[in-house]
């Protein structure tokens, strides 16, 4: 079972910034992409950036050029820079682990959410 815990999120006016943060824990053997969905109300659950185990990047193009994602040291822990943030950013961010057990099998982890709101 792996567990994920984000941090982060919080009330900024618009062009602020915020970090997003998820740490993974629990019985890990192999996270192989991490990376952060978002989510408004009444809308589908969107891709907003993900990072490889070799950290190759992939980003949403509303938020590319606004957005760094990136990996600790351990590997196990990834960041949302979020710059030039804009109302239209206000959602709930999922962190998202996708990884490889002991067998072969993928599995998919989710975290339980921070909101973001961009307003003034």
């Amino acid at each position: 079972q792996v567990q994920l815990v984000e941090s982060g999120g919080g009330l900024v006016q618009p062009g602020g910034s915020l970090r997003l943060s998820c740490a993974a824990s629990g019985s890990i053997f192999a996270i192989n992409v991490m990376g952060w969905y978002r989510q408004a109300p009444g809308q589908q659950r969107e891709l907003v950036a993900t990072i490889t185990s070799d950290d190759n990047t992939n980003y949403a193009d509303s938020v590319k050029g606004r957005c760094t994602i990136s990996r600790g040291n351990a590997k196990s822990t990834v960041y949302l820079q979020m710059n030039s943030l804009k109302p239209e950013d206000t959602a709930v961010y999922y962190c998202k682990a996708e990884t490889t057990t002991s067998w072969g099998s993928r599995l998919d982890y989710w975290g339980q959410g921070t909101q973001v709101t961009v307003s003034s």
